[in-house]
C-alpha cells in the first residue's frame, strides 16, 4: 500500500459489544480501518456505502442471521470477502458457511493472531482476484485493439490492390505505356508484400504468446544465423548505401532455443538497423562472452532514437511519429516478437541511443550447456 492510498476497509459485525471492540482493536493495529455494527442491517447497510475489501460476520444474531449477511453482502460486491464468526462451531455450521460464500470460518473464542491471519490471507486473496479481473479487463480491450487494429491493416493495402487492378484492368483503353503497366503492377507487388509481412508477423507473435517457443528446444549456432541473415540482407543495404559489418567472438557461439524464432529476433534487429539507418552509414553486428552469457549487439548509425520513446520500443505496435526519424514501412510488432523470443530463452534485450550518432540493441542470451551439465544443474524445465 502506498503512503498516499487509504487504508483497506473492514467491517464487524457481532452483536456483542465485547467480541466488537476486540476485533476493532486487533483490526486497527493491523494499519486497517475498521467499522463495527451491532446488526446485519446495519452492517448491510455499511457495506453498501463504505464497499469494504473484508467483512467479519456473527453467524448468530438477532434479526438478520450471519450467513443472510453473506449472501446478500456477496449480492452488493462478490469480490467481498466474507469471515464467519461463531461460538457454535461445528463441522456443519463450517460447511453451511462456506456453501453461502463465506472465505473462512472462525470459532470463538479466538486469539489475536488467528484473526490478523485470517484477515491478511483473506485481503491478499481479494487483491489477487482484482489483479486477475483487471488482467482479464486488459486483455480484453487489447484482443479489441488488435482486431481493429488488424482490420485497419489489412484493410488499406488490399484497397490499394484492388485500386491499382482496376487501373491496370483500363491502361489498353487509355492507350497506356508498357512502362506505365509496369508501374501499377510494381505497386501491386509492393503492397502484397507488405500484406506477407504483417501476416508473418502476426504468426509469429501469435506462436509466442501461445508459448509455442517451449516447445522446440534445440542447439541453435547464432554465428551461422546471424552470418546467414547478413548475407540475405547485402542486396537491401547496398541499395540503401549501408555498409555491413560482423565481428563475432572465436569459438562456440550456441545457445538452446528454436531456430525458426532466434532467425526472427536477429532479422528483425539487423533490417531495422538498415532501415533506419542514414545513406553511407554502417550496421555493425558484434559479440562476446559474459557470465555464461552470449552477448550480440546490433548497432546503427542512424539519427538515434530520441529518449521520450525508448520506454515504449518494445510494445505491441508501437512506431515512432517524429519528424526527426526516417519513416519506414512496418507492422510496429518486430521489437516486441524480438522482445518476447529473448525472454522465452531467459535472456534479455536493451537498446542504448544516442540522438545523431546511432543506436544498438544488445542481447543477451544463455550459452548452450551440454545435456550432462544441464543434469548436475537441475535440467531444463
Amino acid at each position: 500500500m502506498s503512503e498516499s492510498a487509504a487504508p483497506e476497509a473492514v467491517v464487524v459485525i457481532d452483536d456483542d459489544y465485547a467480541m466488537r471492540l476486540s476485533c476493532a482493536k486487533i483490526v486497527s493495529k493491523m494499519g486497517l480501518r475498521v467499522e463495527v455494527f451491532e446488526d446485519g442491517a446495519r452492517g448491510l447497510e455499511a457495506v453498501a456505502a463504505l464497499k469494504p475489501g473484508l467483512v467479519v460476520v456473527d453467524l448468530k444474531m438477532p434479526g438478520i442471521s450471519g450467513l443472510e449477511v453473506v449472501s446478500r453482502v456477496h449480492e452488493i460486491d462478490p469480490q467481498i470477502i466474507m469471515v464467519v464468526i461463531t461460538g457454535y462451531a461445528t463441522i456443519d455450521t463450517a460447511v453451511e458457511a462456506m456453501k453461502s460464500g463465506a472465505y473462512d470460518f472462525l470459532p470463538k473464542p479466538f486469539s489475536p493472531d488467528e484473526l490478523r491471519l485470517i484477515v491478511n490471507r483473506g485481503l491478499e486473496r481479494r487483491r489477487l482476484a482484482l489483479e486477475s479481473q483487471r488482467g482479464e479487463v486488459e486483455r480484453a480491450l487489447l484482443k479489441r485493439t488488435f482486431v481493429t487494429f488488424v482490420s485497419h491493416q489489412l484493410r488499406s493495402p488490399l484497397a490499394a490492390i484492388h485500386q491499382y487492378l482496376d487501373v491496370l484492368q483500363r491502361l489498353d483503353e487509355a492507350g497506356d505505356s508498357p512502362a506505365r503497366r509496369r508501374e501499377w503492377i510494381g505497386r501491386c507487388l509492393k503492397r502484397t508484400e507488405e500484406l506477407q509481412s504483417l501476416i508473418a508477423d502476426w504468426l509469429t507473435l501469435a506462436r509466442v504468446e501461445g508459448g509455442a517457443l517451449l516447445k522446440e528446444r534445440v542447439e541453435v549456432d547464432l554465428k551461422s544465423t546471424i552470418v546467414n541473415i547478413l548475407e540475405n540482407y547485402r542486396a537491401m543495404a547496398a541499395a540503401e548505401d549501408v555498409a555491413l559489418e560482423v565481428s563475432l567472438p572465436e569459438g562456440e557461439t550456441r545457445v538452446r532455443g528454436d531456430r525458426t524464432c532466434v532467425s526472427v529476433l536477429f532479422d528483425n534487429l539487423i533490417t531495422n538497423a538498415i532501415k533506419y539507418n542514414r545513406r553511407g552509414g554502417k550496421v555493425t553486428v558484434s559479440g562476446g562472452f559474459c557470465d555464461g552469457e552470449i552477448v550480440i549487439a546490433v548497432g546503427d548509425t542512424g539519427v538515434g532514437i530520441p529518449e521520450k520513446y525508448r520506454p515504449f520500443l518494445f510494445d505491441e505496435f508501437f512506431r515512432i511519429k517524429d519528424s526527426g526519424v526516417k519513416r519506414t514501412e512496418g507492422t510496429g510488432l518486430g521489437l516486441h516478437i524480438s522482445k518476447r523470443i529473448v525472454s522465452e530463452m531467459g535472456g534479455s534485450i536493451e537498446v542504448e541511443s544516442q540522438a545523431g550518432i546511432g543506436s544498438t540493441f544488445r542481447v543477451r542470451l544463455p550459452a548452450w550447456r551440454e545435456p550432462a551439465d544441464d543434469a548436475e544443474m537441475g535440467g531444463w524445465e
